[in-house]
């Protein structure tokens, strides 16, 4: 079996974003597939950051926002403290990220993941026993 796998918020938007159809459904198939196999993995901060984009870029109601997050919270959820702030700040600063995605990373190692579904870093990248995959390829 391979590894858990977390999902950066790009994902869970796409998800439910109707303007690019096959990343939306790119994104659909890769939440079902880590929801059937459990082994799918977010962050709170992941889960605080869907609420802000859902609601405000794409016009989901608050309710509806609410509802998905707690659909999502059926994933391993990660929450991080002041010593894994640090951490990612030291990632911020030797691998050249923001501190938001340093903490995403972040919070993937923690989770015990081997990849991170993101389209907002490298794709191919490695931290640490981390491989940065973006789940949207160009050519499908």
């Amino acid at each position: 079996m391979t590894g858990r796998e977390f999902l950066d918020t790009n994902v869970l938007i796409y998800a439910h974003d109707g303007r690019d159809p096959r990343k939306q459904t790119c994104a659909r198939d890769l939440i079902r597939r880590l929801l059937r196999e459990r082994r799918g993995v977010l962050s709170l901060q992941v889960l605080q950051e869907f609420f802000a984009a859902a609601t405000r870029k794409l016009g989901m109601s608050s309710e509806d926002a609410r509802r998905r997050i707690v659909q999502y919270s059926r994933f391993d959820v990660v929450t991080l403290g002041v010593a894994d702030l640090v951490a990612a700040i030291d990632l911020h600063r030797l691998h050249h990220v923001s501190l938001w995605d340093a903490l995403v990373v972040r919070a993937a190692l923690n989770g015990a993941c081997t990849t991170l579904h993101t389209e907002d870093m490298q794709s191919g990248y490695v931290v640490e026993t981390l491989t940065l995959r973006n789940p949207f390829p160009k050519h499908v």
